[in-house]
């Protein structure tokens, strides 16, 4: 059964069309793929399902249930976490504090019972983080500030993780450990997606990989299936290097 499921949603910016009729899904503890090329509406998609972009038609569902009016809050309360292209963090904060706040922002708008110190050193622990936990994140490299905004995101104990161009700025050797960071998650239940244009990262690491170019899905399958798919290759591994 899948966790989360987008039922031809649509999106429109006045006569542009964002998202045309798009249908995906998601399970638990499988990483899914979402690729394509700039501007393929894979971040609005992300929009969408998080409650951040109003569709104009279609369906959003979660664990079954329609979900598509439902607010942001609300939709991050049933289990939904996510992060942004951009780094959104703390800069002037340790890495600790920056993850230990999303565990008092849950403690405090929910009914969770949450030991927030011992769940922060815990998150700390499995992402590797530890050992920088009382830098300031200015001080850090990218790749690692981009875990740290993974953590954050776990602190919220989701259900559905959404990761928009999560390895942007890592090292090799860093993407290596964020694969395997990502797996155990998934094994744990969590339904990860992530967008990215690191193809051999996605390649390696996805059970299912969405493809969307120019708002329009253009295949959903295995990796080996969308490696060959010859429309993939036409509008997306075929024209251009993924960063």
């Amino acid at each position: 059964m899948f966790l989360l499921e987008t039922d031809g949603v649509s999106v429109r910016y006045g006569g542009d069309v964002a998202l045309d009729a798009v249908s995906v899904s998601m399970a638990p503890g499988e990483v899914t793929g979402l690729i394509g090329p700039n501007g393929a509406g894979k971040t609005t998609l992300f929009n969408c399902v998080t409650g951040m972009q109003p569709v104009r038609s279609g369906r959003v569902l979660f664990d079954g249930k329609d979900v598509t009016r439902l607010g942001a809050g609300r939709r991050a309360r049933l289990g939904m976490a996510r992060t942004f292209q951009r780094l959104e963090l703390f800069l002037s904060m340790s890495v600790r504090d920056n993850v230990r706040v999303a565990g008092d922002i849950v403690r405090a708008n929910t009914r969770t019972r949450l030991d927030v110190r011992a769940e922060t050193e815990r998150v700390l622990a499995i992402t590797g983080l530890s050992d920088i936990a009382d830098r300031e994140v200015a001080a850090i490299p990218t790749g690692r500030a981009r875990v740290v905004e993974v953590a954050r995101a776990l602190m919220t104990r989701p259900r559905l993780l959404l990761l928009d161009e999560p390895a942007a700025g890592q090292t090799e050797e860093e993407s290596e450990r964020f694969a395997t960071l990502l797996e155990n998650v998934a094994s744990d239940g969590v339904a990860v997606c992530l967008v990215e244009h690191d193809l051999p990262l996605v390649m390696g690491l996805c059970s299912t990989i969405h493809v969307l170019d120019h708002g329009v899905l253009i295949a959903s399958g295995t990796p080996a299936e969308v490696r060959e798919s010859p429309a993939v290759i036409e509008a997306y591994i075929g024209t251009e290097t993924p960063a």
